[in-house]
């Protein structure tokens, strides 16, 4: 689940998924105050445009048909993850978790991740991240940043942890919204309470779901229209003046 990184441009380079997918009330009130902030990882708190892009960079395989018939509808989530994992294959055997691990474990965190999400934590503002991603590596981000909830893809494996080509879906790409309306109602936090910090089309309906949206380094002109702020540039700390007002 993946899809190639290329110089922002001024519209959507992906077939608009938007087109078919359920229309989100857009009756939000909009934030006086923040309770809660939501995160896309990739391209967000860690510096790389995709946490499976980088997986099959190593084992120097590609999804695109498969991106393209998932943007479409053609296939649902589940079996893009499985037309993903099926390719992590060495000598013909599905590969270790292990490498995946080894993968994903040097992936960098964001410059001004730390910053940013000590300020909330400090501000007692709860904090999520809500990816498409590996949880291998959303469960490392959570851990080293501190942030209180994590919602991410994941993968099988058997008992001599080789990949069994199956995967593990928690987090819809197209429907994020779902996952910041459930986290909002367990917490009881209102949702005009609620921010979203993200880059690519795919974090659209956050923003659209939550009292604030921001676009952070945002992938295309689609994401800017979308959100209520916009961060231009590689460095999360940039957002805690935006944060401020909302304390």
């Amino acid at each position: 689940m993946f899809y190639e990184p290329v110089p922002m441009t001024s519209t959507c380079r992906f077939y608009c998924y938007r087109k078919y997918r359920d229309e989100i009330n857009h009756n939000i009130d909009k934030a006086n105050k923040i309770a809660l902030v939501f995160f896309d990882m990739d391209g967000v708190l860690t510096d790389t445009i995709s946490s499976w892009k980088l997986i099959h960079d190593y084992f120097g395989t590609s999804n695109e048909r498969s991106v393209d018939e998932y943007l479409k509808g053609n296939i649902d989530d589940l079996e893009f993850i499985k037309r993903d994992v099926s390719l992590w294959k060495k000598n013909g055997k599905f590969a270790s978790k292990d490498i995946i691990q080894n993968i994903l474990y040097g992936v960098p965190i964001m410059k001004g991740a730390r910053e940013c999400i000590y300020f909330l934590n400090k501000h007692n503002i709860k904090t999520a991240i809500i990816s498409a991603g590996l949880d291998i590596l959303a469960e490392r981000v959570t851990k080293e940043l501190c942030i209180n909830y994590m919602s991410a893809n994941g993968i099988k494996s058997d008992k001599n942890g080789r990949l069994t080509g199956e995967g593990i879906l928690n987090v819809q790409l197209k429907y994020k919204d779902k996952y910041v309306k459930k986290l909002a109602k367990e917490l009881d936090i209102p949702l005009e309470k609620c921010a979203a910090v993200g880059n690519s089309c795919f974090d659209i309906p956050m923003f659209e779901t939550c009292g604030l949206g921001i676009a952070f380094n945002p992938d295309d002109d689609c994401v800017k229209k979308s959100a209520d702020i916009i961060i231009e540039g590689k460095d999360l700390s940039r957002i805690i003046p935006t944060i401020k007002p909302f304390v």
